[in-house]
């Protein structure tokens, strides 16, 4: 019975693992206002939201290097995922769990990119891959924002002036600053701040222009023969 009830999602997985990975972003992106008041809410939603992650990581791209990374990065910024929503305001905290996760989801968008590329077919989990592949980088710089946060106070400013901002809200604008839509009501007003959102700037526009580039590459080739 038990191996019948995993069978559908092994199968899942097994699939569209790059689909399960951008579904879990969308549901971790709703549930977390509804959660982010409760420690063991936060706890779980991060906890749950890494494993997932590394779940798709794993069915696309297994090679020595994830286990590597799972064993050096991941499972401390696990540990470290609960003891911020235990202790959300201790700076040191969370700074290394900023630091731990944010190498982790470059690590992960890397791989997804990769996936992306490794031959000349697209799959309809490669498509799903170029979603996922962008909200990760999305969580990556959430991060870093964070760390900055610590390392320079007062590094981002909200409506109505005040500092000090939630990891939610540092997501808010690492979206708005990705997708290039400038909606954001969280604005970097340290210089360091502002470097780092230049940077995620240009991120966002590259892949754009990298995505598109294989796409319409693929076409061309596809119509050439």
């Amino acid at each position: 019975m038990p191996t019948t009830t995993h069978q559908p999602i092994r199968r899942v997985l097994g699939r569209h693992p790059s689909a399960v990975l951008l579904g879990a972003q969308f549901v971790t992106v709703l549930a977390y206002p509804f959660l982010s008041d409760a420690t063991l809410g936060r706890a779980v939603i991060g906890v749950a939201q890494m494993c997932v992650v590394l779940l798709a990581v794993w069915a696309v791209r297994r090679t020595p290097a994830f286990t590597w990374v799972v064993a050096v990065v991941a499972i401390p910024a696990m540990a470290f995922t609960v003891l911020e929503a235990l202790s959300p305001s201790t700076d040191w905290i969370v700074l290394t769990s900023a630091l731990l996760h944010a190498p982790f989801y470059f690590y992960v968008s890397y791989a997804m990119i990769r996936y992306l590329f490794h031959d000349d077919k697209v799959t309809t989990d490669e498509l799903y891959a170029t979603g996922a592949a962008f909200t990760v980088v999305a969580w990556g710089f959430a991060y870093i924002y964070a760390a900055a946060q610590v390392v320079w106070p007062a590094s981002f400013v909200g409506y109505g002036g005040d500092t000090g901002r939630s990891w939610f809200e540092l997501l808010y604008l690492s979206f708005s600053t990705l997708t290039s839509v400038g909606l954001s009501d969280v604005a970097p007003v340290e210089e360091h701040a502002r470097s780092l959102v230049m940077i995620e700037m240009v991120a966002g526009v590259l892949y754009v222009a990298l995505v598109v580039a294989r796409l319409v590459g693929l076409t061309v080739r596809r119509t050439e023969h």
